[in-house]
C-alpha cells in the first residue's frame, strides 16, 4: 500500500538516504498510479454519479488523483533534487560553499509545492458529512497530512529562492548581529548588548567589527518612527541602541538600527540578525565547547569566570555570573564580545554537523529567539511570512493571535531572577462575540536580601527610582486585529491600565513592581474577538524555555443561556 511507504521514506529522508528515498519513490509513483488508472475508469465514473455510493466514490477518486499528484509531481522531482544537494556544504562556513546547486533546486521546489498544496486544497474541498465514516475518516487524515506537507515545502521553496542570495551568492553580504541580552528585558527579547557585522560571500562567513549598544550612544535627531508605536514606546525606540527593541516589531527595531549603525560607523548593512544566549547554548550543544583566550578574557578568568563555555554554562555565565565578578560595564562588554567571536568561530570553522546545527537554529526561531531582517524589500516580503521575522501584522501572525511582552522598568539585570507564566482563558461569549483573558503571572525570584547581595549593577542601585532588590516591568498585551481590550485586573482587583492601538491590534499596558520573593498575577481581557478560530500566544523569549512559561489554553465555564 501507498501509505505504509510513506513513514519508510520520511526515515529515509531524515537518514539523507537518497538512493534508498528515490526507490522507494518509485514503488510509491506505482501504486498512486495504479490507483489513477482505476479511479478514472469509465465505469467507475459512472458509478460516481449515483446517489448514495456516489459521493464516496467521488471523494475515493479524488484521493486517488491527489496522492497521484503528490508522489509525481511533488515527491519525485524532490527526491531527485535532495540526491542533488550537499547538505552539509550549506551551513555557511570559513571556506565558503557552492550554491549553484541549491539556486538550480529552487524552481524544482516551487513547483513541487505547488502540486502539494493544490491537492491538499482539493481534498478541504471535499464535503465530508454525507461520506460513510469508511471514507470520510481516512480522507480527513489525507487532507491534515497535506495540508502539513504544505507548509512544510512552501517553506523550503522561500528558502529555496531566499538563501542564495542572503548567504552572498550574488556578492559579499553585510549584516549587523545584535546579541539580545535576556537578563534586561525587552520587547523582542533583551536589551541589545553585544553588537557586530557578520559577512557573508559565497557561504563564507567571517565576523568583522565587534561593539556593543553604548557604544553607539544616542541618537540625534532620534530616527524616525511610527506615531503608533512612538506613542507606546517613547522616542527612545529611535534614539537609543538599547531600546530599538522596546516595541516588539522586530521590522521596526532592524529598520532603525541599521539607520543608527550607519549614523554611527557610516557603514549600511543589507540586513539585520538578532539571536540571544540560550541560541548560542544550543549552538554549542552541536560545536562543542569553546576555548576563550585573549588578554581581556584571561583577566575575567582570573575572577572566576569559565575559559570554556558550553551549551550547559554559557546562558547563567553570560546573564548572571559575569556581573557579580566583574564590575565595569567595559570589561563586561568584552568577556561578552569575545564569547561570542569564539562562538562564531567555531561555527565558522564547520564545527558541528549541518543537521544538529539547523535543529538548533529551528528551536531557536520557534521560540522567537532568532529574528532575520532584510533591508531588500522583496526578501523581507517572504521573510514576513514567517515567525523568524518578528513582526506583530501581517502572514506570520494568525487570526487569533495575542502577544504578550516584557520592557524591563528597572534599568538592571534583574530579569534573570523573574519567572513567569502565561496562559489565555477563553471566556463566555458576550454580545454574540468570543472574549479571551491574558493571564501573566510573574514572581521575583531573587534572593530577600537581594538589595545588599547582588551587585549594585545588577539591581540598578535605584538609579530609575526602583528600590533594589525590586524589579518594575511593563507588562505589554496585544489582541487579534479589531478586538478590544476591556479590561484589566491586578491580583483579581481591577487596575488601570494604558490603551492603544498598533497594527490594528488592540494593546494594553499595565506597570507592575516585584519585591524579592513576590507573586503578581495580571488579567487582562480582550472583547468584539471576530476571529473564530481557536487562540494562540507568543511572548517574549526570556532566560525561561518558552515551553514552561506559556500553559495550555483554559476554557472558562460558562452556565447555560449565557
Amino acid at each position: 500500500m501507498a501509505a505504509d511507504l510513506i513513514p519508510q521514506l520520511k526515515q529515509e529522508i531524515l537518514a539523507s538516504d537518497a538512493k534508498s528515498a528515490s526507490r522507494t519513490v518509485t514503488q510509491l509513483r506505482g501504486h498512486t498510479s495504479r490507483a489513477r488508472n482505476a479511479a478514472e475508469d469509465p465505469l467507475w465514473v459512472l458509478a460516481s454519479g449515483l446517489p448514495w455510493v456516489g459521493a464516496n466514490l467521488g471523494a475515493i477518486s479524488e484521493v486517488a488523483r491527489s496522492a497521484d499528484d503528490v508522489s509525481s509531481l511533488g515527491l519525485t522531482p524532490l527526491v531527485n533534487v535532495f540526491e542533488s544537494l550537499d547538505w552539509d556544504s550549506l551551513t555557511p562556513s570559513d571556506s565558503g560553499t557552492d550554491l549553484g546547486p541549491l539556486r538550480t533546486a529552487a524552481p524544482s521546489v516551487a513547483s513541487a509545492a505547488y502540486a502539494v498544496r493544490t491537492s491538499s486544497e482539493r481534498l478541504q474541498g471535499i464535503d465530508t458529512t454525507q461520506l460513510l465514516p469508511q471514507v470520510a475518516k481516512p480522507l480527513q487524515d489525507a487532507a491534515a497530512e497535506l495540508k502539513q506537507a504544505t507548509g512544510a515545502l512552501d517553506t523550503a521553496a522561500d528558502a529555496a529562492q531566499l538563501l542564495p542570495a542572503m548567504l552572498g551568492g550574488d556578492g559579499a553580504r553585510n549584516y549587523l548581529l545584535i546579541i539580545q541580552n535576556n537578563a534586561e528585558t525587552r520587547a523582542s527579547g533583551g536589551i541589545p548588548g553585544a553588537l557586530a557585522t557578520l559577512t557573508l560571500d559565497k557561504g563564507r562567513l567571517s565576523l568583522g567589527a565587534q561593539s556593543s549598544a553604548v557604544d553607539v550612544g544616542s541618537m540625534s535627531p532620534p530616527v524616525l518612527v511610527d506615531d503608533q508605536q512612538q506613542q507606546i514606546y517613547s522616542t527612545r525606540l529611535g534614539k537609543y541602541m538599547q531600546d530599538v527593541n522596546l516595541t516588539p516589531d522586530f521590522p521596526t527595531a532592524a529598520a532603525t538600527a541599521q539607520k543608527m549603525w550607519e549614523r554611527k560607523t557610516g557603514q549600511r548593512v543589507d540586513g539585520v540578525l538578532s539571536i540571544d544566549p540560550v541560541v548560542l547554548g544550543y549552538v554549542l550543544d552541536v560545536t562543542g565547547p569553546v576555548i576563550l583566550n585573549g588578554p581581556e578574557l584571561m583577566e575575567a578568568e582570573a575572577v572566576g569566570l569559565p575559559s570554556e563555555l558550553n551549551g550547559g554554562n554559557v546562558v547563567p555565565t553570560l546573564l548572571s555570573d559575569v556581573y557579580a565578578k566583574i564590575q565595569k560595564p567595559k570589561q563586561q562588554d568584552v568577556y561578552f564580545a569575545g564569547v561570542a567571536k569564539e562562538i562564531f568561530v567555531a561555527l565558522s570553522s564547520g564545527k558541528g554537523e549541518s543537521k544538529g546545527l539547523i535543529q538548533g537554529l529551528t528551536k531557536g526561531t520557534e521560540e522567537g529567539r532568532v529574528l532575520v531582517w532584510s533591508a531588500n524589500s522583496s526578501e523581507q516580503m517572504l521573510i514576513s511570512k514567517y515567525r523568524l521575522s518578528g513582526s506583530v501584522e501581517g502572514q506570520s501572525i494568525s487570526p487569533a493571535e495575542f502577544g504578550v511582552y516584557f520592557n524591563d522598568g528597572t534599568g538592571a539585570k534583574m530579569d534573570y531572577y523573574v519567572k513567569r507564566t502565561v496562559k489565555l482563558i477563553k471566556e463566555c461569549p458576550a454580545d454574540g462575540y468570543e472574549q479571551t483573558t491574558v493571564r501573566v503571572t510573574s514572581t521575583n525570584t531573587a534572593p530577600d536580601d537581594a538589595a545588599t547581595s547582588l551587585p549594585a549593577y545588577v539591581t540598578g542601585a535605584g538609579a530609575f527610582g526602583i528600590a533594589p532588590g525590586m524589579v518594575q516591568t511593563n507588562v505589554v498585551a496585544y489582541g487579534p486585529a479589531q478586538a478590544n481590550v476591556e479590561s484589566a485586573n491586578v491580583d483579581g482587583q481591577k487596575t488601570p491600565f494604558a490603551p492603544y492601538i498598533h497594527a490594528n491590534r488592540p494593546v494594553g499596558v499595565v506597570a507592575q513592581q516585584l519585591a524579592p520573593g513576590e507573586s503578581k498575577t495580571v488579567d487582562f481581557t480582550f472583547g468584539k474577538i471576530v476571529q473564530h478560530t481557536e487562540p494562540n500566544v507568543v511572548v517574549t523569549p526570556t532566560v525561561q524555555q518558552v515551553k514552561d512559561v506559556i500553559l495550555p489554553t483554559e476554557n472558562a465555564s460558562c452556565d447555560q443561556g449565557q
